[in-house]
């Protein structure tokens, strides 16, 4: 591998006079460590700046948790996009249930499970069967999933509402705030414990103190704190409410990392961490009192799988022996109930995929006529099977687009569904069809695609989803049930960008469990980009040629310079050099935080680029934005007014109007964003910041999603020396811990 020494690019340097101009010197920036874990504040839509390690969350109560809401409107208003979002959700659910009880018996993962836990999945498994109504998950019934046909590109279309979360009673929220008073906890958590906890929320939390800890933002520090002040001598670290608190907390923190189960002896050690004296017994209560469920994965046997789950792996027995060696003992995992149902479901549902296929059509001649002979075996591939998995980098986006136009030729419903507008926009200018290509968030809302047939499945024969990685584990179950029997699914991606900001790793586990055919694109990404971003992926950071300055390093001496660097390219250098103009031109960085992270970037830039007082909440007429209106969803926008309804966007052309009080939770400027942001977009121009305090942050997929989203040019302003070449050189290790491999394997096998 050719390292890249300090000073040294990949492309032509850029202390070429006419690339970067000589400035002023830099002002210095405030130094802060730049916060690293982006997964996390992309799925929450938080901005902590925090390591999802750390304890402590000084951001307090999620805003996002504020159930206010305006009473005064006359007129109920269109359901949003995250109100027909939830109500498909539970639609999907009540689906499930009929699939289930459709089958001649349960899943069969889980089915180790015995004393409490076993009870405890028995309920939900019997919903899922019908001995039990489905309402009873939810406090009210949900309304029908509205259906109905995305647009036509060029008709005027009316602002979206963005609702705000319903609100709890105010009788709820003043009793609440008085257990909270009496306690020294913030007046602020008031409502979001309300609306987290129900009506009868300050008996819960004068009875169990703990349950502070299912708030957004709430620490163990905080909660033993709130406790101690309620319940005086009676508090002690073992005590089980505390321990069982502990324990959700913990798989709650891990799912906000990607993790879908943790291993038992992890939840233990961090048991100890927080001074319990007996993880055994905690572990133990924890599950009895459902608050996890205990999975198994390894050689079926008779043991205990609850005991096994409390007990440290030293132990525990070794496994019988296998060719003269004793296998090592099964890993046992911890889980939350929502992720297993979600997994399980996934798994099930894939399996279905693939064995209902039937042959719909000859799919010789489209496959003989395919632009690319990676295109061809991809639609071959399809029309032989109910699932296929399809890899490759931004050029191979033409083999979907080759598959979704040839089966639209043989009169079959194909559709494809991209992670962001950016690649629904892409993908339909591919195939060549403004309506082959929508959001997969819009398509399994009901806001665009071709709505559900009677059934409630969505009304296609094929669907391609692009930007896989991006799938999280329960959006992937909401996917699959929602496909009819013999539906063809294509999950198509890049392996080696970040994952999804929810839980899971779904691509990655399909890939890894060889649950379908696999077809690998032979198609290179162009140009000198294409060839640095496709050494990235093997681990090599070379130099390239770029006699069009494609690619340029920038190196910068601190974090100071960093953003005074970034500004003069977004500003001046690139639009005068490469003709591309500062709205073109995207900044990705390592974190939110230090710095030189996004909120540093982004307001170094507005001074530059679009300057104001900031009348509409922080945020003027051509602000650039970024508006969240789900976690781990990243919308483009500028601003466009502001008036008594909210926030007036522009989000690629839809008008979308967030209210008031959700403008602090769910909008940021977004001249920068971090790499978790911007996967699945792509820009004429992006400029990697990489300050000093950034080195902990990086890593293969980091770079390589970073450097692959810019489609002309890309500069890295390069502050982290050898820690760059470090980054890309290392093997990529499996960062989060899931069962859908296993399970895939399980219903294979």
């Amino acid at each position: 591998m050719t390292a890249l020494p300090r000073g040294e690019s990949p492309g032509p340097s850029a202390t070429d006079d006419d690339v970067v101009a000589d400035a002023p010197a830099p002002v210095p920036a405030e130094e802060a460590t730049a916060g690293t874990d982006e997964a996390a504040e992309e799925a929450t839509g938080e901005a902590a700046d925090e390591p999802a390690g750390d304890t402590t969350d000084d951001s307090g109560a999620d805003p996002e948790a504020d159930g206010s809401a305006d009473g005064d409107t006359a007129a109920a208003p269109a359901l949003s996009e995250a109100e027909t979002e939830l109500a498909a959700q539970r639609e999907l659910l009540e689906r499930i249930e009929k699939r289930k009880a459709e089958k001649d018996g349960p899943i069969p993962a889980g089915t180790k499970l015995s004393g409490p836990a076993a009870d405890l999945l028995a309920a939900v498994r019997a919903v899922e069967s019908g001995e039990k109504p489905g309402a009873a998950f939810f406090d009210s019934p949900a309304p029908a999933a509205p259906r109905r046909t995305v647009p036509a590109p060029a008709r005027e279309r009316a602002p979206e509402p963005v609702s705000a979360p319903q609100g709890a009673a105010p009788e709820a929220i003043a009793a609440v705030a008085a257990v909270l008073a009496a306690g020294g906890a913030p007046g602020s958590l008031a409502a979001p414990a309300a609306g987290t906890l129900g009506t009868h929320a300050a008996e819960a939390l004068r009875d169990d103190p703990w349950q502070l800890l299912s708030l957004p933002g709430v620490g163990p520090e905080q909660a033993d704190g709130f406790a101690r002040a309620l319940l005086g001598a009676e508090c002690g670290p073992d005590d089980e409410r505390r321990t069982a608190a502990l324990i959700g907390w913990l798989l709650e923190r891990a799912a906000l990392q990607g993790h879908t189960a943790l291993d038992a002896a992890e939840v233990r050690a961090a048991l100890v961490g927080r001074a319990v004296t007996d993880p055994v017994a905690a572990v133990l209560h924890a599950v009895s009192e459902g608050v996890a469920l205990v999975f198994h994965d390894g050689p079926e046997d008779e043991g205990d799988e609850d005991e096994e789950a409390a007990e440290p792996a030293e132990g525990r027995e070794a496994g019988p022996e296998t060719d003269g060696a004793p296998q090592e003992p099964a890993q046992v995992l911890l889980g939350l109930d929502r992720y297993a149902l979600a997994e399980e479901s996934l798994a099930d549902g894939l399996a279905r995929l693939v064995n209902a296929c039937e042959k719909d059509a000859d799919w010789s001649q489209a496959a003989s006529s395919a632009p690319s002979p990676s295109a061809a075996e991809l639609i071959r591939a399809a029309s032989a099977h109910g699932l296929v998995a399809h890899t490759g980098g931004e050029a191979a986006r033409a083999e979907p687009a080759a598959l979704i136009a040839a089966a639209a030729g043989l009169g079959l419903r194909a559709l494809g569904a991209a992670h962001s507008v950016d690649g629904a926009r892409r993908l339909a200018e591919a195939v060549g069809d403004a309506s082959a290509a929508v959001t997969l968030a819009g398509l399994l809302a009901g806001t665009e695609g071709p709505g559900r047939d009677e059934e409630g499945a969505l009304a296609v024969d094929l669907l391609v989803v692009l930007d896989a990685p991006q799938v999280d584990v329960e959006t992937g179950a909401m996917l699959v049930e929602a496909l009819a029997d013999g539906t063809r699914l294509v999950l198509s991606g890049d392996p080696g960008v970040l994952g999804s900001a929810g839980a899971g790793r779904v691509f990655a586990d399909v890939l890894a469990a060889g649950a379908c055919p696999q077809i690998v694109s032979r198609t290179p990404d162009p140009g000198p980009i294409g060839e640095l971003v496709s050494g990235i992926g093997i681990g090599e950071l070379n130099q390239v040629a770029a006699p069009g300055r494609e690619v340029v390093i920038v190196p910068v001496r601190d974090a100071g310079e960093a953003v005074h660097r970034t500004v003069q390219l977004v500003a001046d250098s690139v639009p005068r050099a490469i003709g591309v103009p500062s709205s073109d031109t995207q900044v990705i960085t390592v974190g939110h935080g230090g710095s030189a992270g996004t909120r540093a970037l982004n307001e170094a830039l507005k001074q530059r680029l679009n300057p104001g007082p900031g009348r509409f909440g922080g945020f003027d007429p051509g602000d650039r934005v970024a508006h969240v209106p789900a976690p781990g969803r990243t919308v483009p926008g500028v601003v466009v007014s502001a008036d008594a309804e909210g926030l007036h966007l522009d989000c690629a052309g839809t008008p979308v109007v967030v209210p008031q009080e959700r403008v602090e939770a769910s909008v940021r400027h977004a001249w920068a964003l971090s790499a978790h942001q911007a996967a699945g977009m792509r820009w004429p121009a992006v400029v990697v910041v990489l300050p000093g305090d950034a080195a902990q942050g990086l890593s293969r997929p980091w770079v390589y999603t970073a450097f692959s989203r810019g489609e002309r040019h890309l500069s890295v302003v390069h502050g982290v020396d050898q820690a760059l070449p470090h980054a890309v050189a290392q093997s990529p290790a499996q960062d989060r811990t899931t069962r859908l491999r296993t399970l895939l394997e399980a219903s294979d096998g």
